[in-house]
């Protein structure tokens, strides 16, 4: 999966300036970057064109010379939807709620800094800070940070890994007790790959669809139970 981090704080706080900013700053260092927005307010505004297509169909996909874009007239999920991401960076602003991936914290008043962080804060960004989180006050410092510390986990919370759900397995990467590598939804005996990025399962989805292949294997000339088996889809 894609380097990723979160940007949060509460409205009128900054994260699209630093989300903005950021980005820049990960392109010039030869980055490619995608930008996720969590927003209450609907995109496709009322009356355009695209939107009276989104209220019948199932699916819009918008084409111009200048750029392309895909709808869907009702709530995805971001794990859902990483697999279509084609960069190497991934900054999510919003989405406070998300507890599978490490996230920089944009403060008005330090007292915010408990009800955003949730164990999960790299450091804050911005003239606000608080003692118990590390302060980034350069872009080019700060998007150091996102490359060696950001990740992403499969957010299944499918408790594989030993811990009780996907937050536990973040907080302790944030404090260094674990890596990503530690996620068992993506380091299963089975490979799947998504416009390449790993497909998570849990592992009860992994037995069930090797149980599946063994089993139409054993009709096939040749095959023998106990033997090496390699399967490769383009």
């Amino acid at each position: 999966m894609p380097i990723a981090v979160n940007i949060v704080g509460f409205k009128k706080s900054g994260k699209t300036t630093l989300t903005v900013a950021l980005a820049k700053q990960l392109k010039a260092m030869g980055h490619t970057v995608a930008g996720v927005k969590f927003s209450h307010e609907q995109f496709d505004k009322p009356d355009t064109d695209t939107w009276q297509i989104g209220q019948v169909c199932d699916q819009v996909i918008g084409l111009s010379p200048h750029e392309t874009t895909m709808a869907w007239p009702q709530k995805k999920y971001l794990p859902d939807l990483l697999p279509l991401v084609q960069a190497d960076i991934v900054l999510v602003e919003g989405g406070k709620s998300l507890t599978w991936l490490p996230r920089i914290l944009v403060l008005r008043s330090p007292d915010e800094a408990q009800d955003l962080s949730n164990g999960l804060a790299l450091g804050t960004w911005g003239d606000i800070t608080t003692p118990e989180l590390t302060p980034f006050t350069s872009l080019e410092e700060l998007a150091k940070e996102v490359l060696a510390r950001g990740f992403t986990l499969a957010g299944l919370d499918c408790g594989t890994c030993g811990r009780p759900n996907c937050l536990t397995m973040a907080q302790e990467i944030v404090q260094g007790k674990a890596t990503p590598a530690d996620c068992k939804a993506f380091n299963t005996k089975m490979k799947i790959t998504i416009n390449g990025h790993p497909l998570p399962m849990k592992s009860f989805v992994e037995d069930m669809i090797e149980g599946s292949l063994k089993a139409q294997l054993a009709t096939l000339k040749g095959y023998v139970p106990g033997s090496t088996i390699k399967i490769t889809l383009t």
